[in-house]
């Protein structure tokens, strides 16, 4: 692969491996380092991507890489936990009910299944569509309606108010 090859790969696809990897972890540092050993492993095998399908490989990696990592650190679930909210003395009862509302979410997110949860974090965050999602995981678009239906059924459930 030519340097100005590799050079075009990477802008084209480097944030949303970054992004996509910290959906999956959580930790924008993390997600950060594991998306540039993804492209160094591609730079240092001197792989020649075919245009078309040096996306989905990018992700598999990707992905393999972040598995592999919290297999090693024996983390895989505190993934989300690493997000921290404080509170703060004087707040009003407005604010105190937000931040309430705010740690049950991030709980109720980091109890959903990852594949759930990455799914749920595109369409939301990013606001991609179910196409979008499914071109990017490689997957069809029933099983992106189906992950997405999971999540927000969870969601609900866990965010009910007794």
């Amino acid at each position: 692969m030519t340097r100005e090859a590799f050079k075009a790969l990477f802008d084209a696809h480097f944030e949303e491996i970054r992004i996509h990897l910290y959906y999956r972890s959580g930790d924008e540092s993390l997600a950060t380092d594991i998306a540039q050993d993804c492209f160094m492993k591609v730079w240092d095998r001197k792989m020649d991507l075919e245009p078309g399908k040096d996306r989905p490989l990018l992700y598999k990696m990707a992905g393999d890489l972040v598995k592999s990592h919290f297999r090693r650190e024996k983390r895989g679930a505190e993934i989300r936990q690493t997000l921290h909210f404080e509170y703060t003395s004087g707040s009003s009862e407005e604010d105190l009910e937000y931040k309430e509302l705010q740690q049950a979410y991030e709980r109720a997110l980091s109890n959903l299944p990852e594949k759930q949860r990455v799914v749920f974090l595109m369409s939301r965050t990013e606001e991609l569509s179910y196409l979008e999602i499914a071109d990017r995981l490689s997957l069809s678009i029933k099983a992106v309606e189906k992950r997405m239906s999971g999540a927000l059924s969870r969601l609900r459930k866990e965010l009910k108010h007794p």
